[in-house]
């Protein structure tokens, strides 16, 4: 594989390629802005404004990301799109999977979907060097309109509890189709391959499986937060 991201120069950054740093914030940087751009389409069919503003305050924050992975690669001396451009459709194909039928499913998938987005990134960017690794657990440390999403979602099953297995099977199709999604992000550059398996000598793909493990966990705390069986 190529290397397309408009980086100059291959130079390493610490212990980790240039090239690997760049791509991991392409792709985290893509993700947020395709999280964003459905957020706004799935607020359209919430009907609640106390939702409404929940969607706004993840999209904004999403978009926010976006952008400052984008002042982060020009520090780097990546171009920003560039750099997202080979994920594009790695990242449009799970959308494109998973569209809600109904304001809950988009809430839910919100929730459910970003949680994976940002724990994924955050195992991920633990094999960066120091300062990059501080920048990505920084940024994902945030997570706004998540508990009004809970609140959301919560007050929906109390009021038909028909709704809870219909959500929790939609939950699941998420939670499969984002590890889908990330796997396939992760072998889309050579570079984020070496990350995910640790990118160090001896590693190997049981690191890989303690990963997905810790995510996996992670989902099920989030679920029961919202009522639903994991």
């Amino acid at each position: 594989m190529t290397d397309d991201t408009g980086v100059a120069g291959s130079a390493a950054v610490g212990e980790v390629p240039h090239e690997a740093v760049v791509d991991l914030l392409g792709a985290l940087s893509y993700a947020q802005l395709s999280g964003f751009e459905a957020l706004a389409a799935d607020a359209a069919m919430t009907p609640h404004l106390r939702a409404k503003l929940a969607f706004a305050r993840m999209g904004v924050e999403m978009f926010h990301r976006c952008e400052q992975v984008g002042l982060r690669l020009r520090e780097l001396g990546a171009d920003h799109e560039s750099a997202m451009a080979p994920f594009v459709t790695s990242v449009d194909a799970f959308h494109e999977r998973t569209k809600p039928s109904d304001w809950l499913e988009g809430i839910v998938k919100a929730y459910v979907g970003d949680g994976i987005v940002r724990d994924f990134y955050s195992e991920m960017a633990t094999h960066l060097d120091p300062a990059n690794e501080a920048f990505v657990a920084q940024m994902l440390g945030q997570a706004g309109g998540a508990e009004a999403i809970v609140h959301e979602v919560r007050e929906a099953i109390a009021g038909d509890a028909r709704r809870s297995g219909r959500l929790a099977l939609w939950a699941r199709r998420i939670m499969g189709e984002a590890i889908h999604a990330t796997q396939s992000v992760a072998v889309e550059r050579d570079s984020l391959t070496a990350l995910l398996v640790g990118g160090e000598p001896g590693s190997d793909l049981n690191e890989v499986g303690r990963m997905f493990a810790r995510i996996s966990a992670a989902h099920t705390v989030r679920m029961e937060a919202l009522g639903l069986s994991a």
